[in-house]
């Protein structure tokens, strides 16, 4: 059955408005920038926070319900396992409150564990269990009740990164296998882009965009989007293969379009020359270098011009231009790698 929910929470500085729609075994990813709302809006939804939000679900409310009287499960951030409990105890724990005798409650809790892998940690307790570990645990808590809605609040960000690639595998497998409805609050796009079916991007406590993950890519509608998907982002009027920026500059582009326009392209189909260059680019501008970032196997250069844009280059390029801020040169752009689409 499909969960509606409207959510309204007001505080002094600030408010949130937000109207979600689940879908049996979908996973919603909820994604903005810090303060946007996205823990106001899971902790809404699971009864953590007072609001005047309405949700319905197979036709019952739980307008008002406290938090343990929803059938929900919430993976938190650290996880907040009972120190003292062992895995099996902390995953039954859940059961346990809802009456669920201790025999039948360690029986399921015990067909998590080994669900995901932890059967012989089930007398092991938390502090000697790695953070993947108990991330594991955590979420068979979540699930072992059944939960009709499952929240997930930035459930692999205390994972270091070799742990995170795994445990996100792992996590994706059992959402797939989950038939209820899954809120995923995260800042990582990564996590959003391979676990969520939807994406809805909150800011300031109102939606922006929504959407598949591929859709969101191909055309992101804020610049908050567009540098969550690794794109350069512009407004512009287009007449005709000529859009006119609202920053400043102009780009030739391959497809005609006409009106107010979005402009994006990635970084990496910038190139950089230490004169003007010759040939077939369309697009071509003085700019200077504000800013040098190393990533993984590419250097990400920022740059002052009109138009600003990032540039990502190898390492031999860099070496070549031997590039440091206040470095003077020029960018060019083909006018084939320019994606517009209507505001």
């Amino acid at each position: 059955m499909t969960l509606h929910a409207e959510l309204r929470v007001s505080r002094a500085d600030f408010s949130l408005e937000l109207d979600l729609t689940l879908e049996p075994g979908e996973v919603v990813a909820l994604l903005g920038p810090n303060g946007a709302g996205k823990t106001t809006a899971l902790r809404a939804l699971a009864g953590l926070v007072e609001s005047s939000s309405r949700i319905e679900h197979n036709g019952s409310s739980w307008d008002g319900l406290p938090a343990e009287k929803r059938p929900i499960g919430v993976v938190f951030q650290d996880y907040l396992l009972f120190a003292h409990m062992t895995a099996l105890d902390n995953v039954a724990f859940g059961l346990r409150a809802r009456g669920t005798r201790k025999a039948e409650a360690n029986t399921i809790a015990l067909r998590w564990l080994d669900q995901v892998g932890l059967a012989e940690f089930a007398r092991a307790k938390p502090r000697t269990l790695s953070g993947g570990q108990a991330q594991r645990v955590a979420l068979a808590r979540a699930l072992a009740t059944s939960p009709e809605l499952l929240l997930l609040d930035e459930p692999l960000a205390a994972l270091d990164a070799s742990t995170r690639l795994r445990v996100r595998s792992e996590l994706g497998r059992h959402l797939q296998n989950y038939p209820g409805h899954t809120l995923l609050v995260t800042h990582d796009p990564l996590d959003a882009m391979v676990l969520a079916d939807r994406l809805v991007i909150l800011e300031d406590g109102r939606v922006v965009q929504q959407g598949t993950p591929r859709d969101v890519v191909r055309q992101p509608r804020t610049d908050y989007v567009a540098h969550l998907v690794g794109l350069n982002f512009y407004r512009g009027v287009a007449s005709g293969t000529e859009v006119r920026l609202e920053d400043g500059g102009t780009f030739t582009i391959a497809e005609p379009a006409e009106g107010p326009v979005h402009v994006v392209f990635p970084p990496s189909a910038v190139s950089l020359f230490p004169s003007k260059p010759a040939g077939s680019p369309r697009n071509t501008w003085p700019a200077m270098v504000s800013g040098i970032e190393q990533h993984a196997h590419t250097t990400r250069v920022d740059l002052d011009g009109s138009p600003a844009v990032l540039a990502d280059i190898t390492t031999a390029t860099m070496a070549e231009l031997r590039l440091q801020p206040g470095t003077t040169l020029w960018a060019s752009l083909k006018a084939t790698e320019i994606h517009t689409y209507p505001r």
